[in-house]
């Protein structure tokens, strides 16, 4: 069990909550960032029967390409800034004048430094979401936005 606060910081789980996005060089507030999920494409070979004698072919599972991110964000509707940040980026994707960004979201520790990135690479909108109105509820507007990548990175502060 850990007892000081230093091993209690190296210890236990960062907490998910203490996140900043940073889109270019500009940082936006996010509720919600989901799909930082890497992964590869599988080929399988088969192939004959081996030196060991062994009856029937041989079955080969092999990664190839990275497979390509699909990253959603989520935010509550902001005045000035929703639409000058992420519908113009989106804007300029449906024009057919792709803007790539390199994307990071950081996960930050109780003094708000980050301890862990996730870069998101070369990353373009590919939806955008208006949110769900309801004249019943008095929820927050929340819009949200796929992103698009390459592939992702993780780096460690």
């Amino acid at each position: 069990m850990a007892v000081t606060a230093a091993e209690i910081r190296q210890s236990y789980p960062l907490p998910v909550y203490n996140f900043r996005v940073e889109i270019g060089s500009e940082a936006i507030g996010f509720s919600e960032v989901s799909g930082l999920s890497m992964g590869f494409e599988i080929t399988t070979y088969k192939e004959s029967a081996v030196e060991s004698g062994a009856p029937g072919p041989r079955t080969l599972h092999m990664p190839t390409q990275h497979t390509a991110p699909t990253i959603t964000l989520k935010k509550g509707l902001v005045r000035g800034t929703s639409v000058n940040t992420l519908y113009k980026w989106f804007a300029s994707t449906a024009l057919n004048q792709v803007e790539k960004r390199d994307v990071f979201v950081r996960l930050c520790d109780e003094a708000g430094a980050p301890v862990i990135s996730w870069r998101i690479i070369n990353a373009f909108p590919s939806k955008l979401d208006a949110p769900t109105f309801d004249a019943k509820s008095n929820d927050i507007a929340i819009e949200s936005m796929e992103l698009r990548a390459d592939r992702i990175t993780v780096e460690e502060a």
